[in-house]
């Protein structure tokens, strides 16, 4: 399989796991479950964390160059959600921060 099939199938199932709830439990005229509504409140906050835990499990604070790429992305992508409050920009450009770093530094 592809490169870009492999891409858009796992968006695919991912955007069909985001909409199944919201589907199956949503009748007409009537609310989610609380349940459901505060997972998707908390999703965002949940990937970014996992992005940061997973960006912070290899940081060397005591070597060059002391986890300045790590601190980097994880200040972008905290700024960013704080002020633009858009999970995708923050995650995108948080990444895109922290490649250039590990790549400059």
């Amino acid at each position: 399989m592809s490169g870009f099939a492999t891409v858009l199938v796992i968006a695919l199932v991912t955007a069909a796991l985001r909409f199944a709830p919201i589907y199956l439990l949503g009748k007409k005229g009537q609310r989610l479950p609380p349940a459901v509504l505060f997972l998707i409140r908390m999703m965002p906050a949940a990937v970014i964390a996992l992005l940061v835990v997973y960006s912070l499990k290899s940081a060397r604070v005591l070597e060059y160059p002391y986890a300045l790429p790590e601190a980097g992305g994880l200040l972008t992508a905290a700024l960013l959600q704080h002020y633009k409050k858009n999970t995708l920009l923050s995650v995108l450009l948080a990444t895109v921060c922290y490649m250039v770093l590990i790549r400059i530094l």
